[in-house]
């Protein structure tokens, strides 16, 4: 108890001085200020965080929650008020110590209002309304064997849900010997349940996004010796074709910038929003690099909150904030 009342008081602590700011602003392109004005600043909303994770804005209440996995904890952070445990298990249930990352990682509001989250150490995803709590297993297994870690999410409008299951939450990782897929896959759970692997030949299957028209997956490795963004087309029942690389990030890792493909979103005209060496990478649906966003830190992930023009950045162990001059799918 008194090492989380410690870290809260940090976390409180610097939620007093929202008007900090951090990092900067690198255009490769004139276009790149066509999302971001010139003098937008990354403001440091709070920190004292272990590995911040999986921000989602949830609309209904104006507030953000994200994960910190080894932390076990669901935090969330609203203006004007101190950052709070929102969940606690937020991802495993049972004896600690299970691994370096036990708890939630990615987390979306699905169709129905409801919180979604990848559950590292209880290697599911889960549903939980908001409004009563309550978690309710959405799939756990594929074939009879257990998930690794499930790492990120997306729901398309007919409620399909996609998600990635790297080892990042497995004890030893890889070499795990509670690990029973053969695979770091993509998966495609259907209405109805079902769950079928769409995506087999990944080595670090991370975030992914949706297309605004939902008929591209777009899925981060974070490899860094395939650091790439890969495309897949959505075919009618869902399942992928074999996919293109969309964005390679080999380049950037050889300039010395760091940090990996990890968390993505798309902004509502397709352009891509990516964490990645650098901090956070501004690309175009063509796949064209226009610029980055440099936190300062390795960057995890991000998302569209307020009016779906403010994009919020988990880093490290810091929560940061920037207004663009865009607006995120879904708002």
């Amino acid at each position: 108890m008194k090492k989380l009342t410690l870290l809260l008081l940090s976390i409180g602590l610097a939620c007093t001085a929202q008007q900090k700011t951090t990092g900067k602003l690198v255009a490769l392109d004139d276009a790149f200020y066509d999302y971001m004005d010139k003098d937008a600043k990354i403001e440091l909303l709070a920190e004292g965080f272990i590995w911040s994770e999986g921000p989602v804005w949830v609309k209904e209440g104006g507030f953000l929650l994200f994960s910190d996995a080894p932390q076990n904890t669901i935090f969330k952070w609203a203006e004007n008020e101190w950052v709070t445990p929102f969940l606690k298990p937020s991802g495993y249930t049972g004896i600690l110590p299970y691994s370096k990352e036990p708890g939630s990682n990615g987390l979306i509001i699905n169709n129905n209002g409801e919180l979604v989250a990848c559950e590292h150490g209880d290697r599911r995803i889960s549903r939980m309304p908001l409004s009563i709590g309550g978690k309710m297993t959405i799939a756990d297994t594929w074939n009879g064997k257990r998930f690794n870690s499930p790492n990120d999410i997306v729901q398309a409008s007919n409620g399909v849900y996609y998600f990635t299951d790297p080892p990042y939450g497995l004890p030893e990782l890889e070499n795990s010997e509670t690990r029973e897929m053969d695979v770091f896959g993509v998966y495609k759970i259907n209405v109805d349940g079902k769950v079928d692997l769409v995506v087999g030949n990944l080595s670090r299957p991370n975030g992914l996004a949706l297309s605004p028209d939902e008929k591209i997956l777009y899925v981060n490795q974070s490899d860094n010796n395939a650091p790439y963004i890969m495309a897949y087309n959505i075919k009618d029942d869902g399942s992928l074709d074999a996919g293109t690389i969309f964005f390679d990030a080999s380049a950037l890792r050889k300039e010395g910038l760091v940090g990996s493909l990890d968390g993505i979103k798309v902004a509502k005209d397709g352009t891509i929003f990516s964490t990645g060496p650098g901090g956070l990478l501004i690309i175009t649906p063509k796949g064209k690099l226009l610029g980055r966003i440099e936190t300062g830190q390795r960057t995890a992930n991000c998302a569209w909150g307020n009016d779906g023009s403010v994009l919020y950045l988990t880093a490290h162990n810091f929560l940061m904030r920037i207004q663009t001059k865009t607006v995120g799918n879904g708002f």
